[in-house]
């Protein structure tokens, strides 16, 4: 039998959207910023040949730098002011987290509430801005040696980097408000616009092999149905639940019972969603940011042309460094953020719930360590094959990244959670619709309660 709440979700429809104002006015808050953002990536950084550019990115959009391209929005290939993308502050939020987990003065800090988290996402944004002017300064050296400035110089040095690390902080900006006043996470919401709005031109390339030859008609039909058969398996991984049995004691107040009831706490196969996958390539696309601009040869002599002949996309340390990115964050994202077992085990207790046969406390939350590590045994599988198996079709097909796995499953799963979102805060409007109704209902003409009138 269905629960009052999955009832509700049922009856859900376009008039109670229309009625709920507040989403409304968050969801426009969200794509008026996701439009400036795609603005954005149309202005150019200043003192930069275009031509030059153009014909650079023609010859790296086969290689890494077309999944530069596609993770932010196509602002590389346009050298734009938001060229680094979000991945700075992606990489920086790893850095602090891994230490938050690891440096007790940081754990410390985490525990004090909303006041430690401020610092925390404090040190996150110093990270951000460290890495992005190290990028900044790469990326301007790295045009300069492949003659792609107007004007070289320390004067266009730093304004390389005083625009493309000001575009990040702006990003970062953005996204925090798109979390907060909009809807969805705010991140995510910016990678999954930045592939969406060049998907198009992706499909028009990949149908234009197909036209001129360069791919069969079989290998275009096996690509499709290879982006089906991964978006359907992502959403049914996205949708898969262990149910933890949970019960409530009884309970006598006065001379009646409550309690005594049984529940599940659900626990997604995936609890760490599309994490994982955007903070491996946010890590990988770091020393392939250097090497793509530096002019490293891939004939694997020096360090720059070792990284470039080795962990080029497609490449088999590429693919093993890529896949044991994904599993370790998966685990780590999973303990420190996506599932506390001893958060979970604490509101539990307070609620007066436990698990049939494990005691309240320790022994809960050692089993709960244990039931999530099991189930990312299969979680983190799932995302590493999804991530993984596309790419090295595509690597030797040389089809568009937007075709792979991992930007497959940042679509997918960033629209799932947004929808998630949306269903929540229609319930809630709900909720208070009903409430509201019944406090009316409650209320008499001169503000007293009705009363029935039984007749005789």
């Amino acid at each position: 039998m269905a629960s009052a709440a999955e009832q509700m979700a049922a009856n859900l429809s376009w008039s109670t959207f229309g009625k709920a104002k507040d989403l409304q006015n968050r969801i426009l808050f969200a794509i008026g910023l996701l439009i400036v953002y795609r603005i954005g990536t149309f202005i150019p950084v200043p003192g930069i040949d275009a031509a030059r550019l153009a014909t650079f990115f023609e010859q790296a959009s086969a290689g890494i730098g077309g999944m530069l391209n596609m993770f932010t929005g196509g602002a590389v290939g346009r050298m734009a002011i938001f060229a680094l993308g979000i991945m700075p502050y992606i990489s920086s939020s790893i850095i602090v987290q891994l230490m938050t987990s690891m440096v007790p003065s940081l754990q410390a800090l985490k525990k004090e509430g909303e006041a430690g988290r401020k610092k925390i996402n404090q040190y996150t944004r110093y990270g951000t801005v460290f890495l992005a002017t190290f990028q900044a300064y790469g990326l301007s050296i790295g045009l300069e040696a492949e003659n792609m400035a107007v004007d070289p110089g320390w004067f266009f040095r730093i304004g390389v980097v005083i625009t493309l690390v000001g575009g990040t902080m702006f990003l970062m900006w953005l996204g925090e408000q798109i979390t907060s006043r909009g809807i969805g996470n705010g991140i995510s919401l910016i990678i999954f616009v930045g592939i969406v709005a060049e998907l198009p031109a992706a499909l028009a390339r990949f149908f234009s092999q197909g036209r001129t030859g360069t791919l069969s008609p079989a290998i275009i039909l096996g690509v499709l149905v290879m982006a089906v058969v991964v978006i359907a398996f992502v959403v049914f991984m996205e949708r898969a639940l262990r149910k933890i049995h949970i019960q409530y004691p009884k309970r006598q107040v006065g001379m009646k019972v409550y309690g005594g009831e049984s529940s599940h706490l659900p626990v997604k196969v995936n609890p760490a969603g599309v994490i994982p996958a955007i903070f491996a390539s946010s890590l990988l696309l770091l020393p392939a940011t250097i090497t793509t601009f530096s002019g490293a040869s891939s004939d694997g002599t020096g360090i720059m042309g070792y990284v470039a002949a080795y962990m080029g996309r497609g490449q088999p340390l590429y693919l093993l460094s890529f896949g044991a990115l994904i599993v370790f964050f998966a685990y780590f994202y999973t303990a420190n953020v996506a599932f506390k077992s001893d958060d979970v085990s604490d509101n539990l207790r307070k609620q007066g719930g436990f698990v049939p046969g494990i005691r309240p406390g320790q022994r809960t939350i050692e089993y709960l360590d244990y039931v999530v590590s099991r189930i990312l045994v299969v979680g983190s599988a799932y995302l590493a094959a999804v991530c993984l198996l596309p790419e090295i079709l595509i690597s030797q097909l040389s089809v568009p990244f937007y075709f792979g796995g991992t930007s497959l499953l940042i679509v997918v799963s960033v629209t799932m959670d947004t929808i998630t979102q949306v269903q929540s805060h229609l319930l809630a409007h709900q909720y208070e619709g009903l409430i509201e109704k019944s406090r009316l209902r409650g209320k008499g003409p001169k503000g007293g309660r009705t009363r029935g009138k039984s007749r005789r």
